[in-house]
């Protein structure tokens, strides 16, 4: 068995991400009950929130779509952020998203399903009418995801159709540009450092609070004398 994938855990937000590099499945799901089982369980080993990293040209339809339905059983939140490309197969695990982001020079790509036939004219037809179900599972898991019609959905696969982060968003595939993680951490310790001198400032005022400046006047007796000095 051989793992595209891999799971790391932060132990300090107790977040799970999974990265998934490379191709889906180059040794086939088909005919395999382990490698999928293994998927599974790894899955399922933890609960809540994930991060998926996706960055695949493609690969197995099978281990797409089972991969797919897998993340949709998931009860968690399931975000995806594609830092490279999500082609083929790739796009279809995507869809399986809470939330898609993509980076700004991130790729997507949907095409029709393709395979490698070999026999007589009957075997050639039954590769067809394979490859025509296929594509119209795919459609069902892009419809979902999109809200587009299902003939505008087949035309980008006949295509072969390309989509910019920006497009994708546009046409539904993806959700938001995925933003730039160490400009975001700047703005919250800046953030976060107005608000600690301001209190700061709040604990200064309490430890030595300022004296209030006492006004100068005349005493009650002061100003008796000066009267009495007046009338006489």
């Amino acid at each position: 068995m051989k793992k595209f994938w891999n799971w790391v855990k932060d132990e300090k937000s107790d977040t799970r991400t999974l990265y998934l590099d490379g191709v889906i499945a180059e040794e086939s799901w088909f005919d395999d009950d382990v490698t999928p089982k293994a998927f599974k369980s790894d899955l399922f080993a933890g609960e809540g929130d994930i991060v998926i990293w996706l960055n695949s040209p493609g690969g197995d339809c099978i281990a797409a779509s089972q991969i797919y339905t897998m993340l949709m059983d998931y009860k968690g939140k399931v975000t995806i952020k594609i830092d490279g490309i999500a082609a083929s197969a790739a796009s279809v695990i995507a869809m399986a998203g809470t939330t898609v982001f993509m980076a700004p020079t991130a790729l997507m790509m949907v095409h029709n399903p393709l395979t490698v036939a070999i026999g007589d004219s009957e075997e050639m037809q039954k590769a067809i009418a394979m490859l025509s179900e296929v594509k119209e599972s795919i459609i069902n898991a892009y419809e979902i995801k999109t809200g587009l019609s299902r003939t505008k959905l087949s035309h980008l696969m006949d295509a072969e159709t390309w989509l910019n982060a920006n497009k994708a968003i546009e046409l539904g595939f993806a959700d938001d540009i995925l933003e730039d993680e160490k400009k975001r951490i700047q703005q919250d310790d800046f953030t976060y450092a107005f608000s600690r001198r301001a209190v700061t400032n709040s604990l200064l005022d309490k430890v030595c609070p300022k004296k209030t400046p006492v006004k100068k006047g005349i005493s009650a007796d002061s100003l008796e004398k000066r009267l009495n000095n007046i009338i006489h």
